[in-house]
């Protein structure tokens, strides 16, 4: 067992702005003793020299501790409420241009399948997704838009036939769907939220934090939203104060900012 993780998580703070504080202390640890040990270190502190002094191993640690899991439509039961009644109710109080921030968005699976699903309502021409993530290598990743076929399987055949190409055994995005997505990095405990957000997609990240912490972040997301605006969380996630956060529950895993 590692010592001094204490001093390691102020170490960490200060070299990636991410507190680990915020995360469950104990799958957290495990996961990075993991990554510790693959590199042959014996120490925090060592660990620490060591990404302070190769930018490459900085970039695995960051990339490893935000834990990247995406895939198209990811569970698509709840991409098809989305797509017949969230889309059409959205549409119906706020028009035809949604300001839609997509979250802790990874590889870029989950924005560009909203504006793939967002197309079958509107023109590309009218969507704009914001798509946000805390690790640069997955933000490069979802820029490039190339993707393996079990990472694509969820896509519906005929936006599969019109939106990607194969190469090799990849399948790139079409650069119309691209352009509808502004990727940016961001901090989900630091920085500063967007605003008058119509849908906020944020899907299986919050429950690596701890109660405080998503507390924090679901209570942003509520300031974030613009009143009658939606919260789309993941199957693996619950919100069981959202009451006493001031959402109203909509479906399973959508809830409205109420418009009073």
């Amino acid at each position: 067992m590692l010592d001094h993780y204490e001093q390691f998580k102020k170490d960490i703070f200060a070299l990636t702005k991410i507190d680990l504080n915020a995360y469950k202390e104990k799958q957290m640890r495990r996961r990075i003793d993991t990554l510790i040990g693959k590199n042959k270190i014996d120490s925090y502190e060592k660990y620490v020299e060591l990404i302070k002094a190769d930018r490459d191993k900085f970039e695995q640690f960051v990339n490893f501790l935000t834990i990247n899991v995406s895939e198209f439509y990811r569970n698509p039961e709840q991409w098809k409420i989305l797509d017949e009644v969230v889309f059409p109710k959205l549409i119906n109080t706020f028009g035809k241009r949604l300001t839609v921030w997509s979250a802790a968005c990874s590889t870029g699976d989950e924005p560009y399948s909203l504006v793939m699903a967002l197309s079958r309502h509107l023109p590309l021409v009218n969507i704009h997704i914001i798509a946000t993530d805390i690790d640069k290598q997955v933000l490069a990743s979802a820029k490039v838009g190339l993707y393996n076929e079990k990472s694509i399987a969820g896509v519906p055949d005929d936006l599969k036939k019109k939106y990607f190409k194969q190469i090799g055994n990849s399948y790139q995005i079409a650069d119309e769907i691209k352009r509808c997505v502004e990727f940016r990095e961001h901090n989900l405990l630091r920085d500063p939220y967007p605003s008058g957000c119509h849908l906020i997609v944020c899907r299986n990240v919050v429950i690596y934090f701890t109660d405080e912490a998503k507390d924090q972040i679901y209570g942003k997301f509520f300031q974030s939203l613009a009143p009658g605006g939606m919260l789309f969380i993941g199957s693996t996630e619950q919100i069981m104060n959202y009451k006493e956060l001031g959402y109203e529950r909509n479906k399973s895993f959508f809830f409205e900012r109420p418009k009073k």
